[in-house]
């Protein structure tokens, strides 16, 4: 059913993210979401609506719902041929956030909608990773527009901007290094083939995946970078369009990355605690998320989950972020496993966090920009910043203070097996690092309402509200 019309005049904003397509954009009007339709894009929106095939995508969890509403609620009246009021999107995650089995699974999804579309006619004219996002554990295509009528035997107009935003990054993170997915950062367009070319191992010039989805990919763009060619000259049949996306289907399916045996990976099992400890330390977060309250958590530094699976059991949605990506694709392989979930991990360092990217530093927000959080978690996480990278304690107070109105904490004194760790390879120049310090740190910007030692450990756990 579609909304009444708002008066004439009501202010609207358009996302910074929603510019690059003249099909149309998304913008807000009185905090809703919406995503205007242009008129230039009249003959496919009314094709692939005809076609029955969004409706499909929706109704199988592969594409985000939507309802159409009135044409008078839309932001630029004088394009508009439609307005369309989408389901929200739990939390908007990035490429370069997202651990290695996430970025593959929105690769094979993106592959998966192109088949489907290709036997009916269509086409997803783009294929960025952007357009895909994370919910309920699941990836699912967020842009409506992206599906355009084939014309004849042209080829697949995405096929570059699939190499660069999925086959590159995954070839890189398999193949050299699991933290080359970080590289999607500075190239926000993907990653160039010929600089993928020039950094992979060179046994991969003799895969038939790789070998023609990068390296050849790559040798044709040199040859034609500065040809002036018109637009889709060349043409791809109808057997030769679906060999190219099963080409690419089993490229991606041989991209592997074993996520176990790194340090971080494995410290759930390296930790301080008794199995007594354990428990208490589980039974004292549950009661104190109780007492917090909210329906959004951060845990920072999550780890492979042990904690974000509280908070989830207690109804909570969780944003579960930590700087190994071994642990966070541990994570998400076990949440994946489990069925729906309402935890999302993702792989950040809060020492050098995701910034502004894109046009003026605003198409992509900023890690801190994007907090929903009502709580903060930060369990056995304070003494990695403060003596493993120097962050003062009220600077770290100040950090989770922007981030959410309420924290709970978990301070590890210097007598902890784990901090002592630490502190092997390095001088102990953290006089302040203690409890009393912590709080009077963290006493700047919270006030503390619950102190609880942990049984049969040293550290203690801290509920705060921010003042």
């Amino acid at each position: 059913m579609a909304d009444a019309p708002r008066p004439a005049g009501t202010p609207c904003q358009r996302d910074p993210g929603s510019f690059r397509d003249p099909s149309g954009f998304v913008f807000r009007r009185d905090g809703v979401l919406y995503r205007q339709v242009n008129e230039v894009f009249a003959d496919d929106w009314r094709a692939a609506v005809d076609a029955g095939i969004l409706g499909r995508w929706q109704g199988n969890g592969s594409l985000v719902g939507h309802q159409v509403v009135d044409v008078s609620l839309a932001a630029d009246p004088g394009q508009a041929l439609a307005v369309l009021q989408p389901d929200p999107v739990a939390f908007i995650s990035y490429p370069y956030e997202w651990t290695f089995g996430q970025l593959k699974d929105a690769a094979l999804l993106t592959l998966d909608l192109q088949e489907d579309a290709e036997r009916n006619g269509f086409a997803l004219r783009d294929a960025s990773a952007y357009n895909i996002q994370f919910e309920r554990g699941r990836p699912i295509l967020i842009d409506s527009l992206s599906l355009e009528r084939r014309v004849g035997d042209e080829l697949w107009a995405a096929y570059r901007q699939f190499c660069q935003h999925f086959v590159a990054p995954l070839a890189l993170m398999a193949r050299r290094d699991v933290r080359c997915g970080l590289m999607l950062r500075d190239h926000v367009d993907g990653i160039p083939l010929d600089l993928a070319s020039t950094l992979l191992p060179g046994r991969t010039r003799l895969s038939t995946g790789l070998g023609s989805h990068v390296h050849l990919h790559a040798r044709a763009q040199r040859r034609f970078a500065d040809a002036e060619l018109p637009r889709r000259t060349a043409t791809m049949g109808a057997t030769r369009r679906a060999a190219l996306v099963d080409s690419l289907r089993r490229t991606i399916q041989g991209l592997e990355w074993n996520p176990g045996g790194t340090e971080w990976a494995d410290y759930d099992r390296q930790t301080s605690y008794s199995d007594a400890g354990t428990r208490a330390k589980e039974s004292i977060v549950e009661a104190m998320l109780r007492e917090t309250g909210g329906s959004v958590v951060w845990d920072l530094g999550a780890n492979i989950g042990r904690f974000s699976a509280i908070a989830a059991d207690l109804g909570r949605r969780v944003v579960a972020w930590d700087v190994d990506p071994a642990a966070s694709e541990r994570h998400y392989q076990r949440l994946k496993a489990s069925g729906p979930t309402t935890v999302l991990p993702l792989v950040q360092d809060l020492v050098n966090p995701s910034p502004g990217l894109g046009w003026a530093g605003s198409e992509r927000a900023a890690f801190v920009d994007r907090s929903d959080a009502d709580v903060v978690m930060a369990l056995a996480l304070v003494h990695h910043l403060a003596i493993s990278n120097n962050v003062p304690l009220d600077w770290i107070a100040g950090l989770f203070a922007r981030l959410a109105p309420a924290v709970i904490v978990e301070f590890v004194p210097k007598d902890d097996p784990m901090t002592r760790r630490l502190l092997t390879s390095r001088r102990d120049v953290f006089p302040q690092y203690t409890a009393e310090g912590l709080e009077q740190a963290f006493g700047l910007h919270f006030r503390i309402r619950d102190r609880v030692p942990i049984p049969d450990s040293s550290r203690v756990m801290y509920r705060m509200e921010r003042t």
